[in-house]
């Protein structure tokens, strides 16, 4: 493994989120390098928990190295954030104070050739978190629909040239296997007009997104993450969940709003028969995002959105 190298976003404004009490039970969802974990930590009382997950076997390897000194308060979790509501059950985890989720990619990832995540370094297709998943990014440009690959590329990359990107994905793989990221790469750059590739971000970069977020299922398990994290914590436990993109912040945003509401019967029902209560309350109208100084010393933090919210 690589040095898992990794700067965490909006760090010190997600500690003071989860507002870290004694006696209480944190998840950090997403534990990566173990950057936000190692600031939980270090706060934890001596009747307090932390429970890692991630599903990358380098990032727990990684975290279990940079939180050595607290391994007696940690549980690491080798699985998707979407096993919270069983982890919860089978630890019998009745003190939830908070729930962190950094929902990007780690830089390690991206700057690892071989992971084959990034159109900037040449790697066999790959793009998987969990290196024994099944499906990779190999099998999604190779075997998917034209018509499925357009879908996605338009849904989960917002791109507009999806059309003519899924047809020149799959005349390439007529003649032979696309195996690289740079095939891939070229393919996209030639089914971009040329004028539209002169200004905006890397013309891979949208379809690059939006195959591994196919690959990874990386949208799928927000929502159930929020409403399990939601039923679990006790009354004024946090939940902070940063998003990267226009997608995975709709559908943050989607889901607190789900929790915040009310009653839903109709105005002229004279009493409620629906028995629905807000379960959350938003801590700020508007999500955290990063500062100046952080943007500068971190580029990748710019598109970075940070939503909390308080069990009720």
């Amino acid at each position: 493994m690589n040095n898992f190298s990794h700067t965490s976003v909006l760090l010190f404004e997600c500690i003071e989120a989860l507002n870290i009490r004694d006696g209480f039970t944190y998840v950090d969802c997403t534990t990566g390098g173990g950057g936000h974990s190692l600031e939980i930590a270090k706060r934890l009382g001596p009747n307090s928990r932390l429970i890692c997950f991630d599903r990358d076997k380098d990032a727990i390897s990684a975290a279990s190295e940079r939180l050595k000194d607290h391994l007696d308060k940690i549980t690491f979790i080798n699985e998707n954030f979407s096993s919270l509501e069983r982890v919860i059950k089978e630890y019998r985890i009745d003190n939830l104070g908070g729930v962190l989720a950094d929902l990007g990619c780690s830089s390690y990832q991206f700057d690892t050739p071989e992971r084959g995540f990034s159109y900037m370094h040449d790697a066999r297709l790959d793009m998987r978190m969990d290196t024994d998943s099944p499906l990779s990014a190999y099998e999604v440009v190779n075997e998917y629909s034209e018509n499925a690959l357009k879908k996605l590329i338009y849904e989960y990359g917002e791109e507009r040239f999806a059309p003519r990107i899924a047809s020149a994905i799959c005349k390439r793989r007529t003649e032979k296997p696309i195996t690289t990221t740079h095939e891939l790469t070229d393919i996209i750059k030639g089914a971009i007009p040329s004028a539209a590739r002169a200004d905006g971000p890397h013309p891979a970069k949208r379809t690059f997104q939006a195959i591994r977020i196919e690959v990874n299922g990386e949208l799928d398990a927000i929502k159930p993450l929020i409403e399990s994290a939601a039923a679990s914590l006790v009354p004024s436990g946090r939940l902070a969940i940063i998003s990267f993109h226009s997608l995975e912040d709709r559908i943050v945003k989607q889901a607190y709003k789900s929790l915040l509401g009310g009653c839903t019967c109709p105005k002229d029902f004279p009493v409620c028969v629906c028995g629905r209560k807000p379960i959350i309350k938003e801590i700020t109208k508007k999500p955290t995002l990063p500062s100046e100084e952080e943007l500068e010393n971190n580029p990748r933090s710019r598109s970075a959105k940070l939503r909390i919210a308080e069990k009720l």
